[in-house]
C-alpha cells in the first residue's frame, strides 16, 4: 500500500495557499507551515516530496539574502524532495545569488500560470520515488 506523496507548503506573504487544492487534486497530501523554522523541524523528521515555498528578499536581512536559505539549506541533505519557489520577478537578482548556492529545482514568477504549475507537479508526481 503506498500512500500520498507529501507537500508542504512554506506560506509566508505572496501565497502558495491559493493553489492547495490543485496539490490535493494532483494527489499530494498537503500540510501547511507559516513558520520557516518549523518547517525546518517538519523536513528534519521526515522530508517531503516537494516544498513550494515564498519566495522574498528584504534589505534588512542581516546575515543572508533571502527568508529561504536556513530552509533551503536544511534540505540539501534529501536529494528526493523537489524544491519550488514562487517570486516576484523584482527579486530574480536574489534568487539568483541563492540558487548557485543552494538547491532551487525549479522557480515561478508571479502570478503563476497555473497550466505550468499543474505540470511541472504532474512530472514530479510522476518521478517521486515510492516510499516502502
Amino acid at each position: 500500500m503506498s500512500s500520498q506523496p507529501s507537500l508542504l507548503m512554506v506560506s509566508a506573504f505572496i501565497g502558495t495557499a491559493g493553489y492547495k487544492k490543485l496539490y490535493q487534486e494532483l494527489g499530494y497530501s498537503v500540510v501547511t507551515e507559516w513558520s520557516e523554522r518549523k518547517a525546518i523541524s517538519l523536513v528534519r523528521k521526515k522530508p517531503p516530496a516537494v516544498i513550494v515555498a515564498d519566495f522574498y528578499h528584504q534589505t534588512d536581512f542581516r546575515d543572508r539574502l533571502s527568508n529561504l536559505e536556513s530552509l533551503l539549506a536544511a534540505v540539501q541533505g534529501a536529494p528526493n524532495t523537489r524544491i519550488l519557489v514562487f517570486y516576484e520577478a523584482a527579486h530574480q537578482d536574489v534568487l539568483d545569488k541563492v540558487s548557485a548556492r543552494l538547491r532551487i529545482d525549479a522557480a515561478f514568477t508571479l502570478p503563476v500560470q497555473e497550466n505550468r504549475l499543474r505540470a511541472m507537479l504532474q512530472t514530479w508526481l510522476e518521478h517521486t520515488p515510492v516510499s516502502i
